[in-house]
């Protein structure tokens, strides 16, 4: 539970470094802004951070992928019927 609180805190982090990054940008009349640069430069190490912590979660078991279609159940084999 922890460890998916500590990806939704990153994703959290991620989305408000990409605000800061719009908002720099809506207030800079179209010059190169050091604030953006920087907001950009954060939420791209965020973003490496989250895939790589997902990817450890994987890899150790603490997360499992969700199957959007179950399983068919396996058939049974059946032995011929003995004469």
């Amino acid at each position: 539970m922890i460890f998916k609180l500590v990806i939704i805190v990153f994703f959290i982090f991620v989305l408000y470094t990409l605000g800061t990054a719009l908002f720099a940008l809506a207030r800079s009349s179209g010059h190169s802004d050091v604030r953006m640069v920087k907001a950009l430069t954060y939420r791209v190490a965020l973003s490496l951070g989250l895939f790589i912590l997902l990817m450890l979660g994987y890899a150790t078991g603490i997360i499992t992928p969700n199957t959007a279609v179950p399983s068919p159940p396996k058939a049974e084999i059946q032995a011929p019927p003995q004469q």
